[in-house]
């Protein structure tokens, strides 16, 4: 008799709350997977850019907007919205996102006029920042030391939705059209929307701080804090050039050169996604403090992609894959060693500092986004690798500024 009443006490516990239903690993697991899905969105139109464009008659020097419109409201987004973690509740802050993420999605489907398709994008951008508020939340709902793994975890989700969107959206786009993965990925966010209201505990913060005070206290931290000056200079620098490359090449591989389908792109695009295996190895770099050896390591990657790129890129398919890959090394690692060196600092603003950085380098990643269609339209693939090695360059020159300013402190 005491046995049943026992389970009956936990089937109404679980129905009241059914994230008893999830283990502490299930939890970090479905955080993982869904940061990567949501990050993903940022992706997608990449290597679609032709089929859009033409889709809603964008004309060519201009299909590089459709990216960089989803990346501005992303920074929006990391700069307006992610602050909200000290201030709102954060499972309906994370709920709202993604319904709203869901909308949008569903709404690119829809629109055929060009201005109103990017004023969604930039709409869907704002709304696809619960990643940077998951990091946080999970910190206040796992205990200390699962600390660590969750993080850990988490980013890679994060790492892997980017290097996959690519290949997935062409390849959806072969079988079906470049709305197929907009409708898989609303449908996607919606049923995240509802696993999070259902197994989420809320979570209110308890300090008084306002939401204008957290927004004014960020410039003052991008002021106090040079390391993060330094670091998102070249991570922007960096970031800027990567989607430059990812813009650009997809144009290249479906133009007269190479006369790609889709589905060939995302074979492509799958080769570089294998690039996300370097950031555990750029993770065990810094935690054995070797954050300055491997930050020149991985710049001169990038370097080194782009090289081969411009020589080769437009003879050989092989040459592209390699510069792909390389490139896709250099930019994760970087952005690892970077955010290592921010979370030595104090754990008070870790998000803020998060935010900070993010922000930044999506930044660059949007002037990138849109110079590539123009770029490629007015002067071809040469005159974007030859950007890509100047720009690479101006960063390992600035990281040398840093390397001899040290060394005369000393």
């Amino acid at each position: 008799m005491n046995n049943l009443q026992e389970a009956l006490k936990r089937v109404k516990l679980i129905v009241k709350h059914p994230g008893n239903l999830i283990t502490t690993n299930g939890l970090i697991f479905i955080f993982a997977v869904a940061s990567g899905g949501i990050v993903a969105n940022l992706y997608y139109a990449q290597t679609l850019l032709s089929p859009i464009g033409h889709s809603i008659n964008l004309a060519p020097s201009l299909i590089g907007f459709i990216v960089t419109f989803i990346q501005w409201g992303y920074v929006v987004g990391l700069l307006f919205i992610v602050p909200l973690v000290d201030f709102a509740e954060n499972r309906r802050l994370i709920v709202t996102l993604l319904c709203l993420s869901c909308l949008f999605l569903f709404g690119l489907v829809f629109i055929k006029t060009s201005m109103i398709f990017l004023l969604f994008c930039f709409l869907l951008g704002v709304s696809l920042v619960a990643p940077p508020i998951m990091l946080p939340f999970a910190s206040y709902i796992l205990p200390v030391e699962k600390h660590g793994q969750a993080i850990g975890k988490i980013m890679s989700g994060v790492l892997f939705g980017i290097m996959f969107a690519r290949p997935l959206a062409s390849g959806l786009t072969e079988i079906f059209s470049w709305k197929a993965i907009f409708i898989f990925s609303a449908v996607f966010m919606a049923i995240l929307a509802c696993l999070f209201y259902y197994l989420l505990p809320k979570r209110t913060p308890k300090h008084q701080l306002s939401y204008w005070t957290l927004l004014s206290s960020m410039p003052i931290i991008l002021k106090s804090y040079p390391v993060l000056r330094r670091r998102a200079l070249y991570h922007a620098l960096l970031f800027g050039i990567f989607c430059l490359f990812w813009s650009s090449v997809a144009m290249l591989l479906s133009s007269h050169i190479f006369h790609y389908s889709q589905g060939q792109i995302a074979l492509f695009a799958f080769a570089g996604a294998t690039g996300g295996f370097a950031a555990p190895i750029a993770g065990r770099i810094a935690d054995r403090g070797w954050i300055r050896p491997g930050t020149a390591i991985a710049i001169i990657i990038v370097i080194l992609a782009f090289i081969i790129a411009k020589i080769s890129g437009e003879h050989s398919v092989i040459a592209l894959v390699i510069s792909a890959l390389l490139l896709d090394i250099g930019v994760a690692g970087n952005v690892v060693l970077g955010q290592k060196a921010l979370f030595s600092l104090e754990p008070e603003i870790r998000g803020r500092l998060n935010s900070l950085y993010v922000a930044s380098f999506f930044m660059g990643g949007a002037v990138g986004s849109a110079m590539a269609g123009y770029l490629f339209a007015h002067w071809g693939w040469g005159y974007i690798t030859d950007l890509g090695v100047a720009v690479s360059m101006v960063a390992f020159i600035y990281f040398l500024s840093e390397v001899f300013s040290s060394r005369s402190n000393k």
